[in-house]
């Protein structure tokens, strides 16, 4: 018999990676790419959703959606196609689109303080998605300039 948190896991990894993959298909990725894109998502959710317990939701936030920029960045160069295809099927799973409509709903039903706490969290994790993503990108240039500096020192024969 299967144990629940190994189901738990595997039915995360099944929906982060549909879910991902899912929004590969409505951004036009190629088709030969949406394993790629649902693979990049798929790395991310698991990256939260073992990194929530111990550390706090914008720091799990910030570490899954850096190795979802750094993936993203190596699946770019092994196809030659664009980071921002790879990255923003990535993140998909991790945008905290269900916090933010629970924040408009405390909102509208007058549950004022409620709501403000859900949107600053809600604000919180966006803004870490996108640190997330800064991080992996200023990251890539650095390992960038340094290999080009190397190539450049290379004397010639």
């Amino acid at each position: 018999m299967i144990s629940p948190p190994f189901l738990s896991l595997a039915l995360h990894l099944l929906t982060s990676f549909i879910a991902s993959a899912a929004f590969g298909i409505l951004f036009n990725a190629p088709r030969r790419l949406l394993l790629q894109c649902g693979l990049a998502g798929m790395m991310g959710w698991v990256a939260y959703v073992l990194l929530s317990p111990p550390l706090d939701t914008v720091f799990a936030t910030v570490a899954a959606t850096f190795i979802v920029g750094v993936i993203s960045q190596i699946l770019a160069r092994i196809y030659k196609k664009p980071v921002i295809l790879f990255s923003v099927s990535g993140i998909i799973p991790l945008v905290p689109g269900g916090l933010a409509y629970d924040a408009m709903r405390q909102f509208v039903e007058s549950e004022y303080n409620l709501a403000v706490q859900l949107a600053a969290k809600a604000f919180l994790i966006s803004g870490s998605i996108a640190i997330g993503l800064v991080l992996s990108e200023v990251l890539n240039q650095m390992i960038f300039k340094l290999s080009r500096r190397q190539r450049m020192a290379k004397p010639r024969q």
